[in-house]
């Protein structure tokens, strides 16, 4: 008769095998039910329009549904957070953005770590900003720009849709790269405070460049500069913040898929890869470019790389601008 530890280590030996065959056959008939696809917004906007033209492709092609929930509030760490805590099993994804990802975390105490407890699936798009200004302004370049705020510090105000907002940090980012000091003016929204500014009452703000750019067209504003890394295809003459001498200035409102951390390797290859192949089809550019947004793709890896730099970027951003949590 064996002794009770040997029979012990059997049946444990035995049940470690059958965990992993059936965790192996589940990966390999991936997937076979619906897909949750979490929006950490309400719907409506560009996440939502964004997750819902890439989750009615990728159903298709997963042959299963891939269902929307939005999830909205306190800055997106509700739905982020569902997500966080969900099994890593491929069925819960996240519409990740920016501000779910690097900056609510970073100005924020949320129940997540916005790194170690997910998987970077792939990125989706990016939305540049542009910086503009009210006619009225006599600055027609960020250099100008810089030079006023030397001369007479604090003479400069910028809008922004609240405190934490990527357009508010688009702006202490500049001040930090250009050691200038601007005075914020936060409003409840962007839509209020765009009007103000056309109005005069607030001279500049950070927008995102497919809200301003009726505006811009029609001489309400000017665009100084764009905040991303290479000139927009919606405004071609206009150069980017780097351009403009600010070297790495990149701001952008980005979006991607994420998983829970520890999604396992055939999972996440097959996700990205259709994500990827589904960015590429015609349909889905065209929505994109309605959107303003330009097309990202990459590696779980590179975007993995990628999502740290931002949270780390941010972190620094917040604490040179002395932003309290």
């Amino acid at each position: 008769m064996k002794p009770f530890p040997d029979i012990l280590r059997g049946v444990l030996s035995a049940a470690a095998v059958a965990v992993t065959a059936f965790a192996a056959h589940a990966q390999d008939g991936y997937p076979n039910r619906p897909v949750t696809l979490v929006v950490p917004y309400p719907a409506g906007g560009s996440a939502d329009i964004l997750a819902r033209t890439v989750g009615s492709e990728l159903g298709e092609r997963l042959g299963q549904p891939v269902v929307v929930d939005n999830r909205g509030g306190a800055g997106t760490a509700i739905g982020a957070k569902v997500v966080a805590g969900a099994r890593a099993d491929g069925y819960t994804l996240l519409l990740g953005t920016v501000s779910s990802q690097a900056i609510n975390p970073a100005m924020n105490k949320v129940a997540y770590d916005p790194v170690k407890d997910f998987t970077a699936v792939s990125p989706l798009a990016s939305i540049p900003f542009v910086l503009v200004a009210n006619p009225a302004l006599a600055i027609d370049s960020v250099s100008e720009l810089i030079a006023r705020a030397k001369a007479q510090p604090d003479a400069l105000s910028y809008a922004s849709a609240g405190p934490g907002t990527s357009n508010h940090l688009a702006g202490e980012l500049l001040a930090s790269a250009a050691h200038i000091r601007l005075l914020h003016v936060p409003y409840r929204g962007s839509a209020p405070a765009l009007n103000d500014v056309m109005a005069g009452q607030v001279p500049l703000m950070f927008d995102l460049q497919v809200t301003a750019l009726p505006y811009l067209q029609s001489g309400k504003l000017k665009a100084l500069a764009v905040t991303g890394k290479t000139r927009s295809s919606l405004l071609p003459d206009v150069p980017t913040m780097i351009e403009s001498g600010l070297p790495g200035y990149e701001v952008t409102a980005w979006f991607g898929v994420f998983a829970p951390a520890g999604l396992p390797a055939p999972i996440l290859a097959r996700l990205n890869a259709e994500i990827t192949s589904i960015l590429k089809t015609p349909a889905t550019k065209k929505r994109l470019q309605d959107l303003g947004a330009e097309l990202e793709s990459g590696d779980p890896e590179t975007y993995a790389a990628y999502v740290r730099s931002e949270s780390v970027k941010w972190i620094d951003v917040i604490k040179t601008s002395g932003l309290a949590p």
